[in-house]
């Protein structure tokens, strides 16, 4: 990387971090987790290495992600991580980068203070922010300059946010906390009841990527589940099938369908004839769990596509931000109290 800082374009997610760095792409991307020494307060390991020592530290040690639900649960903690990802990128850079975060539609002042605060202590210049639906459908390419309705849905780690787009803003959008990490948790939940079995975040993923489904597949997959055993604490594995995790994974996706009803039934009549014309497109990580378009597609009568390289459609839309970063906002941009005066 040059010694001449570059622009980045930054997005901050529950579950991982994704860096895109002006004139480069995406330079990073690494999971949202820290291992710091509870004695003495000192940074371990942070992403990958870190994400590795999940459930598997000792007394003195914690491994945890300081983002929780899409905003910033433990300030020191984001800003040393973020730190040590400028320092990744920029090596020996002797100016400031300037960046674009991405932050939940739901956001509140407060958090987003926080996240611009973070930002300048970790090594940004000066800070910008944008909504996680912008930053979703301009990564994926949708084209939303004219009186032409699109609606893109960003089921991410922490947050799904919906947003209905028209002439370079948004119509109307909606933010819940119901995404991946609430995949995880029925999944463990599920198994703890059924089989009782306790099974650690990382495993629960591991299913929901391989067997997970919130549309009944064609054809069943299963797959083998290792953990404690509920009663007698020894070690116990068992086989999980598609059909179990289909039943574990069925009430947050109906609350992640109902969220999407709710926005259409709040969106202009003109601007839903062209989402259905348009259809929904899916961004983010969670959005890509096997039958998600179908389930959406099935519950709103609209076609559902999930968009190429859902997982870093975020990011290259803080990316191609970077482009008229010149004419934006800096620091917090008052979501919440925008919010308010819509209603």
């Amino acid at each position: 990387m040059s010694i001449f800082s570059r622009d980045l374009g930054i997005d901050l997610g529950t579950a991982n971090v994704v860096i895109y760095a002006e004139g480069k792409g995406i330079v990073l991307r690494e999971p949202a987790v820290v291992a710091v020494d509870k004695n003495t307060g000192k940074v371990l390991k942070v992403g990958s290495a870190a994400r590795n020592m999940l459930g598997r530290t000792p007394g003195n040690v914690v491994a945890m992600r300081p983002m929780r639900d899409g905003v910033v649960s433990d300030y020191d903690l984001t800003e040393k991580m973020l730190t040590e990802f400028f320092r990744r990128i920029f090596k020996y850079s002797f100016v400031k980068p300037r960046v674009i975060v991405s932050v939940p539609s739901g956001v509140t002042s407060i958090e987003e203070r926080a996240v611009v605060q973070i930002a300048l202590e970790a090594g940004a210049r000066r800070v910008y922010l944008t909504q996680e639906p912008l930053a979703a459908a301009l990564g994926a390419n949708l084209n939303f300059e004219g009186p032409d309705g699109h609606m893109v849905v960003d089921i991410g780690g922490g947050t799904t946010d919906i947003g209905v787009l028209t002439m370079n803003g948004l119509a109307n959008a909606s933010s819940i906390k119901v995404a991946g990490d609430a995949f995880d948790e029925a999944i463990i939940r599920y198994l703890r009841k059924k089989h009782g079995i306790l099974i650690g975040q990382n495993t629960a993923e591991e299913l929901k990527i391989t067997a997970g489904c919130v549309y009944e597949r064609t054809e069943p997959v299963a797959t083998q589940a290792k953990g404690r055993d509920f009663k007698t604490g020894l070690a116990k594995e068992i086989m999980v099938t598609s059909e179990d995790l289909f039943d574990a994974l069925r009430r947050p996706a109906r609350q992640i369908t109902d969220e999407i009803l709710a926005v259409l039934e709040q969106t202009t009549p003109e601007l839903v004839a062209d989402i259905a014309r348009n259809g929904i497109v899916l961004t983010g990580g969670a959005g890509q769990i096997w039958g998600m378009d179908k389930l959406i597609a099935e519950r709103t009568g609209m076609s559902c596509t999930v968009a190429d390289d859902a997982d870093s459609c975020v990011a290259y839309g803080c990316g191609k931000s970077l482009s008229w970063i010149n004419h934006m906002q800096e620091g917090p941009i008052n979501i919440a109290r925008r919010r308010l005066l819509k209603e």
